[in-house]
């Protein structure tokens, strides 16, 4: 082969790499976090974004979904972490920050929110566990109960940030008064959705990033 038929059959071979190169997608072409290969996902009108920042970290959308009640829709249920888990163990093994995001499908009275979520958390903890969580259960059930009631399109969310504690915010608003210290509160709220007795088992499989 001449010299100049060598040239060109490197040049295509170079060329034929980049090509290859940028048609790969991200994952393919290395590793990356959870964070970045996340997808936003859209339920009901309700848009969760891919990331979110939360005590400075990027968090990717681990899962979201749907809580129904007969065949109602309720409110969808987004949770966001440092890194992709698809198990209930792996998910509260995490000691990363956290975000729990709520938004409602239809009204509901904040007492009634609020002794839902109590029952779900004593339903899926030990009784060593919930006693543990007792302050933070009480913080978040006068929230709830000041907050009256959640309309539809309302929002919450619970931010777990290691080091300070969890932070609830209404609407996007930040709940006033100092985090819930206890590290063991965040993990038995998760357990109302993610527990071996799930408010909604459909949206257990979602929160873990498995079909809705």
């Amino acid at each position: 082969m001449s010299k100049r038929n060598v040239l060109a059959v490197l040049s295509a071979a170079a060329l034929s790499a980049v090509s290859l190169s940028t048609a790969l997608p991200v994952a393919a072409q290395g590793s990356s976090t959870s964070a970045d290969t996340a997808a936003p996902v859209e339920l009901a009108g309700v848009k969760y974004p891919a990331t979110v920042e939360v005590a400075g970290q990027k968090l990717g959308l681990n899962g979201a979904g749907i809580r129904y009640k007969a065949i109602f829709k309720v409110y969808t249920a987004g949770l966001y972490m440092n890194a992709k888990a698809t198990t209930p163990e792996a998910i509260l093994a995490n000691t990363g920050p956290k975000r729990m995001h709520i938004q409602m499908l239809r009204d509901i009275d904040g007492e009634e929110l609020g002794k839902l979520f109590t029952k779900g958390m004593e339903q899926n903890t030990t009784r060593d566990e919930f006693g543990r969580s007792i302050n933070g259960v009480l913080r978040m059930s006068e929230i709830f109960v000041q907050k009256k009631k959640l309309k539809s399109g309302e929002s919450f969310g619970v931010d777990y940030i290691p080091g300070t504690g969890t932070v609830i915010f209404v609407n996007g608003a930040v709940v006033p008064g100092e985090p819930i210290k206890e590290p063991e509160f965040f993990n038995a709220l998760l357990k109302i959705w993610i527990g071996k007795s799930p408010a909604d088992n459909s949206l257990k499989t979602a929160l873990m990033g498995g079909s809705k």
